[in-house]
């Protein structure tokens, strides 16, 4: 892939342009990149991109901004990052800043508390969409593990209101211990 300042100036508009129209957190921006840069742009592979959001969801700070970096990294280097972080922060530094300055009449407008309500909706519907998009792909691998674990941790923070913490550390020693017997199954059939 050559690296001119058209491919740098597209790699900035993308991030900026996803985090500018995208509301909700960065569960919502996850599958709105896969869909720009797996899809649409086919720079990188799908399961690459399931890679650097699991990198990015276990990586401290925000969602979007660690996808933003490993996808920036990974696409050109250092410069890559930083054009995405840029990407990434600026639409919500520049956002806010305007609020800011009305705050107290948008705190009591019923019309943007309707409007807040809505993207509520929409965001459910986003983060249901990247889980049924996750599980079709995972059954189509015949890795039915990930989907159990998935399945196992909706339960217990949701239903059993057991501690995130706890869950995710679980969910990482199952997948830790899947990997190891993985590869020493594989190396005792070679």
């Amino acid at each position: 892939m050559k690296k001119d300042i058209k491919f740098y100036y597209k790699l900035f508009a993308a991030t900026f342009y996803l985090s500018a129209f995208t509301f909700g957190g960065g569960f919502v921006i996850i599958p709105l990149m896969r869909k720009k840069f797996v899809d649409q742009y086919k720079w990188i592979e799908e399961k690459e991109m399931l890679d650097l959001t699991a990198i990015a969801q276990s990586s401290p700070g925000a969602i979007a901004v660690n996808a933003a970096i490993l996808v920036g990294y990974r696409l050109a280097g250092v410069i890559g990052a930083m054009l995405t972080i840029l990407g990434t922060v600026l639409p919500p530094l520049l956002i806010l800043s305007v609020i800011s300055l009305a705050y107290t009449q948008f705190r009591d407008s019923l019309i943007v508390r309707y409007v807040l309500r809505g993207m509520q909706a929409g965001v459910a519907a986003v983060i249901i969409d990247v889980v049924v998009t996750m599980v079709i792909d995972l059954l189509k691998e015949r890795n039915v593990l990930p989907v159990f674990v998935m399945i196992g941790s909706f339960v217990a923070t949701f239903f059993l209101h057991i501690n995130v913490v706890f869950v995710i550390l679980v969910s990482g020693i199952i997948g830790s211990m899947a990997m190891y017997y993985g590869k020493h199954i594989k190396k005792s059939g070679e």
